[in-house]
């Protein structure tokens, strides 16, 4: 197979960012995406993702800290407002209600195989799960009969167990029970494996399109750790994907995700980074606020929404991400 390299090239895209609430929509500033090309092939650039005409818009504001969306399939997203201890639903009419109170100080979310909403708790220091009736239950919130830290954030494989990270956000030193801050998987019978526990601070969590890789975001030290997974759930050969450091901007690897090609999006300094699945930058998309986490959503799963301090966002993409458990 020939690769054909090129100069990398600096590509500068002005959008028009496009701010509404549920009761007024108004014009805001520009606000730029700038995207790096490593060559010129158009399965590997961010021209290949991104249109130059796509749009960042403001769809809401005025939260105290965003966090955890996730798309259903039934045409609404689902986030969390930590601080407010509230999980919020957008729905297609552009209005934003409670959708949870108390949330047990929610931050991730995702769903299950039977579209069932997990959610990663941190004033509960559990995983649970909300069954059809509405009722919340528990499904992880202890390790070798100590609580957990914090869960922060989760994704389902297709076999349907449930891996988390579990740093200590939402906790205070002497409110840990542990010693570490570990990564792991809940079986479908119940049985909750301890795969890692020497990440600085686990974050963010995601597979690749084949389950092959998780990846995992190590939110204080600045990267975004890869691990093979094995034929019996654990994970091995824990190495280093891709750096996100830039001083000038706020922000730290946080939320994860991955498109079908396989190239991962992680929140980081500035807003969102998009890597090829080789690790390579392939472009960032510039958020105005401190960027947490991001979905897919939309009936083609091509909207990336993207959870950001206080405010929602969302972009249309080329490529469309992975579904939840599938």
């Amino acid at each position: 197979m020939t690769i054909k390299i090129a100069t990398i090239s600096l590509l500068l895209i002005v959008l028009t960012l496009a701010v509404s609430n549920p009761s007024k929509k108004v014009r805001g500033n520009l606000t730029k995406l700038t995207a790096k090309t490593e060559n010129r092939d158009k399965k590997n650039t961010v021209q290949s993702i991104l249109d130059e005409s796509a749009k960042l818009e403001k769809l809401a504001g005025d939260f105290q800290f965003i966090e955890g969306p996730i798309w259903h399939p039934d045409g609404f997203l689902l986030f969390s407002d930590i601080p407010a201890n509230i999980i919020y639903k957008f729905a297609s009419n552009q209005q934003v209600e409670v959708f949870r109170r108390p949330s047990g100080k929610a931050n991730g979310n995702t769903l299950d195989k039977e579209n069932r909403l997990l959610t990663a708790e941190h004033e509960n220091r559990r995983v649970s799960r909300t069954e059809k009736d509405g009722k919340v239950i528990t499904l992880a919130d202890r390790y070798e009969g100590k609580r957990l830290n914090s869960p922060n954030d989760l994704v389902v494989k297709s076999d349907g167990s449930i891996y988390f990270t579990d740093p200590s956000y939402g906790v205070s030193k002497d409110q840990e029970e542990l010693g570490f801050y570990g990564v792991y998987r809940l079986a479908h019978d119940g049985k909750l494996t301890l795969l890692v526990k020497d990440l600085v601070l686990p974050n963010g969590i995601a597979f690749s399109p084949d389950e092959q890789k998780l990846y995992v975001n190590n939110s204080e030290a600045g990267y975004i750790a890869v691990f093979d997974v094995k034929p019996d759930g654990t994970v091995t050969n824990e190495r280093l994907f891709a750096e996100l450091k830039d001083a000038s901007q706020s922000g730290v690897p946080d939320g994860l995700k991955v498109d079908l090609e396989g190239n991962v999006y992680s929140t980081g300094p500035g807003g969102v980074w998009i890597f090829s699945r080789d690790g390579k930058l392939l472009g960032k998309i510039s958020v105005p606020e401190t960027a947490t986490n991001l979905a897919w959503g939309e009936s083609d799963r091509k909207t990336l929404y993207i959870t950001a301090s206080k405010s929602l966002y969302r972009i249309r993409l080329k490529i469309a991400g992975v579904r939840p458990g599938k």
